[in-house]
């Protein structure tokens, strides 16, 4: 084509076309302002409904946290349910369980009842202790000193602050070492020292107790937590065991005022009731460990025992729990492992923050453990350390018996607290025979109620006194 032609040929652009060109399109600008008003519409509703609801979407996360521990407990816990559990659990007879790589087993592995039904009793230990013979100390050769029926009145006014009394004897620190070395003749102090210290047993209660030759025991003193009846048992058991339950005049009359009501053999259900009169402490936890640690005081008889704390109830045969913890491991004592400390000093820390006793109390203990050498390791002669000491198995031996007596003089004269000092007593006597099992274990032997009610403290004659004043 020519290049004149093509000089000539032009191009009509319309003002409309040229602000097309030129400007955006007013129709994508509407669209754009009302995405961003249905922006701002949507800001203002979120944070209208914020401040309408801020308390609940705070109180989410921790109601999910809830949900998520509580779910954990019960399924994922690998030494079966929670150690806090509520009355629901009476009653409970299905095995307590744990996971073992992976898979879910018993945590105790429990004879049938017809194994259990044909079970004899051993001979004895198979092991061979040092001790062979023990002998407590009393008052017969003290009995100007301390056999007066005033001084027994006195101290008993003042045991708080003495600890040691008419009841226990008064252990000197040279006795107490001496108390801790292992011969074949060992004489201690262990209770009971003088007739005139308390926790009197009437004598019909008395001929009872001697007849016991297996024995399951627990306390309540006063007013304490309510009896709760053993089950599990296999029938060829029941007339084997003596189940005794030790009570003062007060949780008696707790008891009755809720209808539980003694019979004429002195009954409730299964348990023998034993009234305790003329307690030797004004500290009613004390009071506690004397059947709790010299059972073999109480059943000079028996054989075995088994201490069961009063906030649970006993849910397993008493001669299938011997055969599982005592003669199937060769031991002659058996208690629960410590399910949350191991060390010594750490229990001390604990005890304090919980507010179980004073600061001064627990330093003055451990000063003097301190002091004797107590190393700082979470085991003893390859046991744990700690015990949680609610449920214990025993054969009522002259080692087992050596090792409650000196037990219960370090919580006289220290504090009652026994689970601080077991792993003294454990370093210091290194007996043979002791099966600490687990705490799952000891979840499958009883199921755990917690305490019913507070303790009411002793009332001595000088507190009725300052009462009236």
């Amino acid at each position: 084509m020519p290049s004149s032609t093509i000089r000539s040929i032009s191009i009509i652009v319309s003002d409309d076309d040229a602000a097309a060109a030129g400007a955006p399109s007013a129709a994508p600008r509407r669209a754009r302002a009302a995405r961003r008003k249905a922006a701002r519409g949507l800001g203002q509703r979120a944070v209208r409904l914020v401040a309408r609801w801020w308390p609940v979407l705070l109180l989410l996360p921790a109601v999910m946290l809830l949900l998520f521990e509580a779910s954990r407990l019960r399924g994922a816990s690998p030494d079966g349910p929670s150690p806090h559990v509520s009355s629901s659990s009476l009653g409970r007879l299905d095995p307590t369980t744990r996971l073992v790589h992976g898979v879910r087993e018993p945590c105790l592995n429990f004879l049938s009842p017809r194994s259990i039904e044909d079970l004899v009793f051993p001979g004895g230990t198979k092991l061979d202790s040092v001790v062979k013979r023990i002998i407590y100390k009393s008052d017969d050769n003290d009995y100007d000193t301390y056999h007066s029926e005033a001084n027994s009145t006195y101290l008993l006014q003042h045991a708080e602050a003495t600890r040691f009394n008419l009841f226990t004897g008064f252990q000197t620190l040279p006795e107490r070492e001496e108390s801790f070395k292992v011969n074949e003749t060992v004489n201690v102090h262990c209770g009971f020292y003088s007739d005139n210290g308390g926790f009197k047993i009437s004598d019909i209660d008395m001929r009872y107790m001697r007849s016991c030759k297996v024995v399951v025991s627990t306390c309540a003193f006063g007013g304490g937590d309510d009896l709760y009846q053993p089950i599990g048992m296999v029938n060829s058991s029941i007339g084997k065991v003596c189940y005794v339950a030790f009570w003062d005049e007060v949780t008696l009359s707790t008891q009755e005022s809720e209808g539980k009501v003694v019979d004429g053999n002195g009954m409730i259900g299964r348990w023998r009731i034993i009234v305790v009169r003329s307690l030797p402490f004004v500290d009613q936890r004390l009071n506690g460990k004397i059947p709790k640690m010299l059972t073999h005081r109480l059943f000079p008889e028996a054989r075995y025992s088994i201490w069961v704390d009063s906030k649970y109830q006993f849910r397993r045969d008493p001669i299938g729990v011997l055969e599982a913890l005592l003669w199937r491991t060769n031991s002659t004592f058996a208690i629960s492992e410590h399910g949350a400390r191991s060390n010594i000093y750490d229990e001390g820390k604990a005890i304090v923050q919980k507010h179980k006793a004073t600061p001064e109390e627990v330093e003055v203990q451990l000063t003097q453990y301190r002091k004797d050498g107590m190393p700082d390791e979470k085991r003893l002669h390859g046991l744990k350390a700690l015990s949680e000491a609610s449920v214990i198995v025993r054969e009522l031996a002259p080692v087992t018996n050596h090792f409650m007596c000196a037990w219960f003089n370090e919580v006289v004269r220290f504090t009652s607290r026994d689970q601080l000092s077991f792993p003294y007593v454990l370093w210091r006597l290194n007996m043979p025979g002791i099966n600490m099992f687990t705490v799952c274990t000891r979840r499958d032997l009883v199921n755990s109620l917690g305490h019913t009610r507070k303790v009411k403290p002793l009332l001595t004659q000088t507190n009725s006194e300052s009462s009236a004043m």
